[in-house]
């Protein structure tokens, strides 16, 4: 299927690793020139590498800064004024019981998971509504509606971006402009690995994996983790003019773990 996303341009944050690399190569893979996010030229630099190698393409570009620093989203949209797609990826999550997260840890949090999207949304969602036409996805996780105590700061995070997603779709009406959450399910990502391996130390890696979803994600219907590619297949098509009629959604990529008929 040709997704008609020759010649678009995006800006995917946190895209030097994970789901959001991933992301970053699908959508190039369509034609798409990709603006790669990380927090050091480094990181970025041995991303776009390894996209160049994977895609034949060389249309990557820059955008170096933590997005939880609204100096830094300042300087990102200031290099980069107008995208026809942004991805909110950019997150982090940390494992730690709701008795023991302080303030410092909601704080920190909020500010990556939220305020960076809420900055970028603000300035390219406009710019998109006033010429008509444009992407906005925020990647949010199954946790936004399948509570996990031990992540409540994580999960209310994402739960907030289901309602900024939709908020801000409810502002595109009469233009072709779209605005979508994802959620994925748990991912085989490296920060997910090394997780599993601090939980269960005394087996490989293969092993830790099933045991951690029969254990933390007991409804998943694949019952395993979801591949990068699954996520990032589904945002790719979302961005895509194929997609139009999708809008204000939360879409799930969870594997079954959800146990709901919607």
């Amino acid at each position: 299927m040709d997704l008609q996303l020759e010649n678009k341009t995006a800006l995917v944050t946190a895209s030097s690793g994970g789901i959001g690399i991933a992301i970053a190569e699908s959508l190039a893979k369509e034609g798409v020139e990709v603006i790669i996010n990380g927090r050091s030229d480094e990181s970025v630099s041995e991303a776009i590498n390894e996209l160049q190698e994977k895609t034949n393409s060389t249309k990557f570009k820059k955008a170096i800064g933590d997005l939880g620093k609204k100096e830094d989203c300042d300087k990102i949209i200031e290099q980069y004024p107008d995208v026809d797609i942004l991805i909110n990826n950019v997150g982090f999550y940390e494992a730690k019981p709701f008795f023991e997260e302080t303030e410092e840890d909601w704080q920190t949090i909020f500010d990556v998971n939220i305020m960076s999207a809420v900055r970028l949304s603000q300035h390219y969602g406009k710019k998109m509504i006033d010429k008509g036409n444009g992407r906005v996805i925020f990647v949010s996780s199954e946790t936004a509606v399948n509570p996990d105590p031990n992540m409540a700061h994580y999960g209310a995070t994402k739960t907030m971006m289901l309602s900024i997603s939709r908020n801000l779709a409810e502002l595109t009406s009469g233009t072709d402009v779209t605005v979508n959450a994802v959620m994925p399910g748990s991912t085989d990502t490296e920060s997910v690995r090394e997780l599993i391996k601090e939980q269960f130390s005394d087996m490989d890696i293969e092993e830790g994996m099933k045991k951690f979803m029969e254990e933390n994600r007991p409804t998943s219907i694949l019952g395993r983790l979801l591949k990068v590619e699954e996520i990032a297949d589904m945002v790719t098509f979302v961005c895509s003019p194929k997609a139009s009629g999708i809008n204000g959604a939360a879409l799930r990529v969870d594997g079954g773990i959800v146990k709901s008929v919607f």
